[in-house]
């Protein structure tokens, strides 16, 4: 199934600078491991061992995996995955 990968400006470099990338996954880690096979490096910035980097947020279709199935959720073909770096400040 195809999904459309929506990559933040830090993580472009691994994308030849594209904005978005198609990619293939069942659930969020098969997408990991497929994002990391057509873009060297970038999954070792998003999932380390079992942890999502802290820095980034996932959103599947506008939903907050944090609120879903986290990486075991579910994807189907045209869901859209949002990587949004994280803001914080005070």
């Amino acid at each position: 199934m195809t999904v459309t990968v929506k990559i933040p400006t830090p993580l472009q470099k691994f994308t030849n600078n594209e904005k978005e990338v198609e990619s293939t996954g069942s659930n969020i880690t098969e997408l990991f491991d497929s994002l990391e096979s057509s873009c060297p490096g970038i999954k070792g910035r998003l999932y380390t061992g079992e942890k999502l980097n802290r820095f980034l947020v996932f959103y599947v279709n506008d939903e907050d995996i944090r609120h879903l199935d986290g990486t075991n959720t579910l994807l189907k073909d045209g869901d859209e995955v949002s990587i949004i770096s994280a803001v914080a400040g005070g």
